[in-house]
């Protein structure tokens, strides 16, 4: 009977990885080469992502470092990280492409952190709509007579415990990236 409540886990879960890539796209002071993930390169005809044709490292704690394969393709990283919303302007020296992160202002902070609050909050209502696609499936199953009243109520309290639970998960990812944003 339970498993039938795995896809909605399964759903549930991918919020969660959703969240975990919004929030690695949000940078803390800190260089991350997670900034790229969204950045793609216009390669020989097509879109690809920056990280698939260049070495992405951190050589100092805010220096991002793109060593492109090609150097024939460092022109076209540096016009996709400038059109991109890093933020950061892109330092070419012919060899490597740098991105200096530069300290957060207190202002930037708090708006990281806002952006931090309603990436979450989306991923809670998310997790919200999950549970009642899987009440309404239990409830479509009580009227086709599958499952009985009792099974009903133990199948809404395992949703309920499985919804409480990715919701306290998001909210301990949130304090986490809030507080790796605040510090200083």
């Amino acid at each position: 009977m339970r498993e039938q409540l795995i896809p909605y886990s399964e759903k549930m879960e991918k919020t969660i990885n959703v969240l975990a890539s919004d929030f690695g796209s949000i940078r803390a002071g800190r260089a991350n080469p997670g900034v790229l993930d969204r950045v793609s390169v216009e390669y020989y005809g097509s879109m690809t992502p920056v990280n698939q044709v260049a070495a992405v490292s951190v050589s100092e704690a805010r220096i991002l470092v793109i060593q492109p394969w090609d150097r024939s393709c460092l022109k076209a990283i540096e016009k996709a990280i400038n059109a991109s919303d890093i933020g950061i302007p892109p330092q070419n020296d012919g060899i490597c492409i740098r991105l200096v992160f530069p300290p957060l202002t207190e202002e930037r902070r708090k708006d990281l952190c806002k952006t931090v609050a309603k990436h979450s909050e989306e991923a809670k209502v998310n997790i919200r709509n999950h549970r009642r696609e899987a009440n309404d499936f239990c409830k479509k199953q009580l009227k086709d007579k599958i499952i009985t009243e009792d099974d009903l109520k133990d199948l809404e309290k395992d949703i309920q415990k499985l919804t409480d639970d990715f919701i306290a998960k998001i909210e301990k990812m949130a304090a986490e990236k809030e507080k790796e944003i605040m510090e200083i």
